[in-house]
């Protein structure tokens, strides 16, 4: 059996890769929720932007976090968006580039990589290897003015990038929308069905990260204003749903940083002769002086 030698870490390079986990997916939608879209509506203090808040269990840092959201008891003002990751669903029919009927190892090879993304000639080691098989085909096999001898060249050297195989998955997104008049509900609403145009998707993005989105038809709505008892609060709701086809490339904390590997490929493979080493003449060899030359 051949004996798996080590690759050649002269010809391998590594480049660290920012990696995607489930918290830059959060802040992406955050980010555009927050950010991109700035939401704003008509309030008794003017026309003031809508404070978002991602849910958590965590309500006492909210509430030192985002005092201008809270009163004085820590009761959230109205109106405000918050943002929800109500499911995750890892769909292996969905795989981006990777076609369905293609199987991709999720372990890596020996050098870091899985999936090949760009491929280049490497220049400098095809110019030379080309220049060195004119001169060997030369009159005399040293005539170096050969070397730029015009021919078809079929050994070319690239130069791969390969990094691991990202884990696409569908993550649902709940933004709920509370005010306490309609006409603060109708400026929060318009934008998640304007900005858009006619379609329902868009990119949120974050760290270098772009994941594909999508705006679900149905803006439920939920309020009182028809059986407002005498203690209730006048309360409007609006609850936006967005799936993200999302993507996750390594384990997070829980494994090395992720890195895109570039080497070099064989240009060509030769295997030894078996009579070199029995020390066997191979008959039409026999006057020639390298007849045990691999």
């Amino acid at each position: 059996m051949p004996v798996r030698t080590k690759p050649n870490e002269q010809l391998v390079s590594r480049v660290p890769l920012l990696p995607s986990t489930l918290e830059d997916i959060d802040f992406a939608m955050y980010n555009h929720v927050n950010d991109k879209m700035n939401i704003h509506c008509d309030t008794n203090k003017g026309f003031k932007k809508i404070p978002v808040i991602f849910a958590t269990a965590d309500r006492a840092f909210h509430a030192k976090n985002n005092k201008d959201a809270h009163d004085v008891h820590n009761n959230i003002i109205y109106p405000v968006i918050s943002i929800e990751r109500t499911s995750i669903t890892k769909d292996v029919s969905k795989r981006g580039i990777l076609a369905p009927g293609i199987h991709v190892p999720a372990v890596r090879d020996a050098m870091g990589g899985s999936i090949t993304v760009a491929r280049r000639v490497q220049q400098v080691k095809t110019r030379d290897r080309a220049n060195a098989d004119s001169i060997r085909k030369s009159a005399t096999k040293t005539d170096k003015n050969r070397q730029t001898f015009p021919r078809e060249n079929t050994k070319v050297v690239y130069e791969v990038a390969t990094i691991p195989i990202p884990v696409y998955l569908d993550i649902e997104y709940q933004i709920k929308i509370k005010t306490e008049y309609i006409q603060q509900m109708n400026e929060a609403t318009v934008p998640f069905m304007a900005n858009t145009g006619a379609q329902n998707t868009f990119f949120i993005e974050h760290e270098g990260h772009r994941y594909e989105s999508f705006i679900q038809p149905d803006f439920s709505q939920e309020n009182n204003a028809t059986n407002l008892g005498t203690e209730d609060e006048r309360m409007f709701e609006t609850t936006v749903t967005i799936k993200v086809l999302g993507h996750i490339i390594g384990a997070d904390k829980n494994e090395e940083q992720p890195t895109a590997v570039f080497r070099e490929t064989a240009a060509e493979i030769k295997l030894p002769r078996e009579r070199t080493m029995t020390q066997d003449e191979v008959q039409f060899h026999i006057d020639e002086k390298n007849k045990f030359r691999p």
